[in-house]
């Protein structure tokens, strides 16, 4: 009998224990109300989120870009609009092409389907390109315009 009461006294102890918030009392942690915003955040779903649209170069300067740090979440789907803004030729290279399920290019209202990644993406013109892909891989990726990555046309992309 007294075997019982021990087994199920840890029983109840351990259940007690792994429900949250019981173990510790509420406004034992700081962080309490951040945890939950965080994890709202990162949250995967079915559907494709827009990546903050990437613009390269502008009307005053051909060397300037809009943001050089995108953070993408693992296992979600995502569009991304890449645009030329300015007169020069721009190609565009990241290695998280190598990392990510790539499911089409966009080029006015045409789509490329591809069974692979691209090496990297051309503008000869103004122009904006969508690219469609799933994340795969976690990682911190480089992106840059190589010729003119020491202008500034370079950044990351934090696959978490």
């Amino acid at each position: 009998m007294q075997e019982y009461r021990t087994f199920a006294l840890a029983v109840l102890v351990g259940t007690a224990l792994s429900v949250p918030g019981f173990a510790q009392g509420a406004g034992d942690n700081d962080d309490d109300d951040a945890a939950p915003v965080l994890a709202a955040a990162e949250k995967v779903t079915r559907a494709s989120k827009d990546v903050p649209e990437l613009v390269l170069g502008s009307a005053t300067d051909s060397f300037t870009v809009n943001q050089k740090d995108f953070e993408l979440i693992a296992g979600q789907g995502y569009r991304w609009k890449i645009t030329s803004a300015a007169g020069l030729e721009y190609k565009f290279a990241t290695d998280m092409f190598r990392n990510v399920w790539m499911n089409q290019i966009v080029i006015n209202d045409l789509e490329v389907h591809m069974n692979g990644a691209p090496a990297w993406l051309e503008f000869d013109s103004e122009g904006t390109m969508q690219v469609q892909f799933t994340t795969i891989r976690p990682g911190t990726y480089t992106w840059s315009v190589p010729d003119l990555g020491d202008k500034g046309m370079k950044g990351t992309i934090t696959i978490k």
